[in-house]
């Protein structure tokens, strides 16, 4: 049986590049108050390569008196391609802040047992938790960043979630639709999006005089967007917000079904612009969400909460409409 790599230490690396192991430790953390010359910091880090070194978690942990894991909580939550470029963008906006994002999709093992093997300096998530599992994680110490109000009263990612259906309905008002239709899942594990969405939807519809918005849940692929769309025009709405682009891509095929046509019949306006939305049929008109932002906005809090905020003012303009022939 072949023996067991010894893990390179900085000990190691100090040997190699012929300096001390304070001098290492004072390269490799960027300590400002000592004098090294830019020849020793070359040799160390050649040293470094050399030995293929990797700094201990557990040590730097130590130095910084905290964790370095954020961890993101989707308990509950379909991974579709919002969600995986949420993760790739955050993991990215974290990583440049020394901070490294675990995605944990867990849905039934309690969030405190996973705080325990963990140990994360922040907990995201979109989902309610109970009030037990949030004292628990405050009295632990760990950051929490939900989709509730701050101190300050504002909750930027559930105003993003309202301003995506004011998209939608806005864009159909203003091409002559007066009756609109909300399309959303019967899925509660996607209530906490939808129901932001569908009151964005209400509120452009207060603001221009219109009729509340006719609230319709449908199983996602389920033939019953046939019986939907045909109720809809016969009680002559002619615009429709869905949930997100999958439910209409499910709406405009019950609607060919039921041989209606977009946007002669029924204008849709879908949600996330997937790379499948312009070869729809017809191409779908949709709201796209730059995840770069939300994962700055959260990176924000996340830095906000463990007292290394920069202060910088975050854009707030996430989404954007996307016009295509469907609306």
């Amino acid at each position: 049986m072949a023996a067991r790599q010894r893990r390179v230490t900085s000990v190691d690396v100090a040997r190699e590049a012929g300096v001390s192991p304070a001098t290492v430790s004072y390269v490799l953390n960027r300590v400002t108050r000592q004098r090294i010359s830019e020849e020793t910091r070359r040799k160390v880090m050649a040293a470094v390569d050399k030995l293929g070194y990797t700094p201990s978690a557990a040590a730097r942990d130590l130095r910084r008196g905290r964790s370095d894991i954020v961890l993101l909580l989707l308990k509950g939550i379909p991974l579709g391609f919002t969600a995986i470029e949420l993760v790739e963008e955050l993991t990215d906006a974290l990583g440049r802040h020394e901070l490294t994002l675990v995605t944990r999709l867990e849905r039934d093992r309690p969030l405190t047992e996973m705080w325990r093997e963990l140990t994360p300096a922040a907990v995201i998530f979109f989902t309610e938790v109970s009030e037990e599992d949030r004292a628990q994680l405050s009295t632990a110490g760990a950051h929490i960043v939900h989709n509730w109000p701050d101190a300050n009263g504002q909750d930027p990612i559930t105003a993003g979630q309202v301003e995506i259906g004011r998209l939608q309905a806005v864009h159909l008002a203003a091409n002559g639709h007066r009756r609109l239709g909300y399309l959303g899942p019967d899925d509660a594990r996607m209530r906490d999006f939808a129901g932001p969405r569908l009151e964005g939807v209400r509120q452009a519809c207060a603001e221009r005089g219109l009729t509340p918005p006719d609230v319709r849940e449908m199983p996602f692929g389920s033939a019953a967007a046939v019986r939907i769309a045909r109720t809809w025009q016969a009680a002559g709405i002619t615009g429709v917000c869905a949930f997100n682009d999958e439910y209409a891509f499910t709406f405009l095929a019950g609607m060919r079904a039921a041989g209606l046509a977009a946007p002669d019949d029924l204008a849709v306006v879908g949600v996330d612009d997937i790379p499948l939305a312009q070869l729809a049929a017809p191409p779908l008109t949709t709201v796209r969400q730059d995840m770069r932002i939300v994962a700055a906005t959260l990176t924000h809090q996340v830095l906000r909460g463990l007292g290394l905020s920069d202060g910088r003012a975050l854009s707030t303009e996430a989404s954007i409409l996307v016009v295509r022939d469907s609306a």
